[in-house]
């Protein structure tokens, strides 16, 4: 049965990035459009009606004072003085007529001359002849019209009729349509050029995104979260600024991290400097809250360049307990490997003596078989609980036989069986850096003896490892506990710093004693969970 769950079909799709802003800048432009259209619309029909009103009073101020025109307002309203004038600045300029009165209101001038000397049509009229300017729109003789009126005046300034100008409405609407076809081919190109340049920043934004949605972008996201945190390995990062933008749960556990805070590190500074070099840098050791931390530092590059640094690091201690747990597994199989060849020899020599008939040989050999067994095998086992440190102990035996060492556990040896995993670990890392070293210094002996004393007493394991090699020279004592102290070449002088550094953690000590030519002795000391305490 598969682990995914199938996805509902009704659950609603998500909108994708492209359509998302493509409504959202539409939508800004034409709320923009549309107001400005609105605001445009209201000046143009405003500015328009002023112009055309400010064209009228213009061409009705000219006639106020043209003197014909003076001089015809004294005269009869059939005297054919003012028509003739009234009809030429009409068909000039486009108007729908132009209207001369007296102060009574009698007509002097009209398009349609059966109306001269009647009475003008309109209470609009009445300001006028009060010797004020006025615009209206009204409906006369003819059509409705926007209507001027300015006063007329004699060489005494007295008011001796009114010059009406009327324009009709229609040419005042068909000069507003003109300027809307403007307002309306602005819009146009508008939304031409909003278009294009939400096509362009749509394919900006999906370049820069890798083509992801902002759903898909989310889930990375939260994907991406999940996995630095379900990480063992301390996960830390930090900007081209040199700032950190990212600390997983286990870096904090590791670094001693509240929660809200990235305060500086150890590796702060391998991080700036791959950052700012931009070459990885590999398995470095950093000391950090007295923990031997791996770490492996690599830039992150985008096409601008180096824009940051990643580091994972790992607690040296965990890698060396897997890799102290593989070795004790590994010397306990070589072991009863070995074990199990010389029984298989041990047994085709009891075939052959059966064979032959020689069973007081017989007895004596299987007498002797059983009495090394115990010797070997089987004091071991009663003296060592552990099943892991008695592999180890089996396997090193083996190790040194082959290396022509003797390697004796002494007789007093006790050490009860530990659930603290941390203590056999221990354990095993010291006596196994320290035992080979041993070998290694009575590599060019002819013989030589390694002495391993184990003793358990209220709560503290005791170990003492001595060898009769070349010894080591007082002047060098105090420096082979150094980090990369070494006489045996490049690349070592680490076991016995890490041996001590992993005893100190227990809250244990590892100190030497040693005389040129005579011995090294080794003293360990480290608590001990024994069963009996633990239960």
């Amino acid at each position: 049965m598969s682990d995914l769950q199938p996805v509902s079909m009704t659950r609603k799709r998500p909108m994708k990035l492209s359509t998302l802003v493509t409504l959202m800048i539409c939508g800004v432009i034409g709320s923009v459009l549309l107001v400005l259209c609105a605001l445009y619309f209201m000046q143009i029909t405003k500015a328009t009606r002023d112009g055309v009103k400010d064209t009228a009073l213009a061409i009705a101020r000219t006639l106020a004072d043209d003197p014909e025109i003076k001089r015809g307002l004294l005269l009869s309203p059939a005297t054919p003085l003012i028509q003739p004038i009234a009809d030429a600045v009409s068909r000039r300029n486009g108007l729908l007529y132009v209207v001369v009165t007296d102060m009574r209101g009698v007509r002097f001038s009209h398009p349609d001359t059966r109306l001269l000397g009647q009475q003008f049509i309109g209470d609009d009229l009445a300001p006028a002849l009060k010797g004020k300017e006025n615009v209206s729109v009204n409906h006369g003789v003819l059509a409705e019209a926007l209507r001027v009126f300015t006063p007329v005046y004699d060489a005494t300034h007295r008011q001796i009729g009114v010059v009406v100008v009327g324009i009709s409405l229609k040419k005042v609407d068909e000069q507003l349509s003109r300027s809307r076809w403007s307002v309306i081919w602005t819009v146009l190109f508008s939304v031409l050029v909003g278009t294009l340049g939400t096509w362009a920043l749509v394919r900006v934004i999906r370049r820069i995104l890798f083509g992801l949605e902002p759903y898909e972008i989310s889930a990375l996201f939260e994907q991406r979260q999940a996995m630095l945190q379900s990480l063992k390995e301390g996960v830390m990062a930090i900007d081209s600024a040199g700032r950190v933008t990212m600390v997983n749960h286990t870096a904090r556990q590791i670094l001693l991290l509240p929660s809200d805070e990235s305060g500086e590190t150890p590796m702060m500074d391998l991080l700036r400097d791959v950052a700012r070099s931009g070459v990885a840098r590999q398995d470095r050791e950093i000391n950090c809250n007295g923990r031997l931390l791996v770490c492996n530092t690599v830039p992150v590059k985008s096409r601008e360049g180096v824009i940051g640094a990643i580091c994972t690091f790992r607690d040296k201690t965990e890698i060396r307990q897997l890799m102290q747990r593989l070795d004790g597994m590994v010397n306990y199989v070589d072991a009863l490997r070995s074990h199990s060849h010389e029984f298989m020899n041990k047994l085709h020599v009891i075939l052959g003596l059966l064979h032959m008939k020689r069973y007081d040989k017989l007895e004596e050999y299987v007498l002797q078989t059983a009495h090394n067994y115990q010797t070997d095998i089987g004091a071991i086992q009663r003296k060592i609980k552990s099943p892991v440190i008695a592999g180890f102990l089996l396997g090193k035996i083996n190790r040194a036989k082959e290396a022509g060492v003797t390697l004796t556990l002494a007789e007093e040896c006790q050490v009860p069986d530990t659930a603290n995993e941390q203590q056999v670990t221990v354990l095993i890392t010291v006596l196994g850096n320290l035992i080979e070293n041993a070998l290694d210094a009575m590599s060019g002996q002819s013989e030589g003896e390694v002495t391993l004393l184990l003793h358990y007493q209220n709560g503290w394991l005791s170990a003492e490892v001595s060898d009769d090699g070349p010894g080591i020279e007082p002047a060098r004592l105090a420096s082979i506990f150094n980090k990369g102290y070494s006489t045996k070449g490049e690349h070592r002088g680490v076991g016995l710093f890490l041996a001590r550094q992993e005893v100190e953690k227990l809250g244990g000590e590892l100190t030497v004693e040693s005389e040129p030519g005579v011995f090294t002795q080794f003293f360990v000391l480290i608590p001990w969970d024994s069963e009996r305490l633990i239960a």
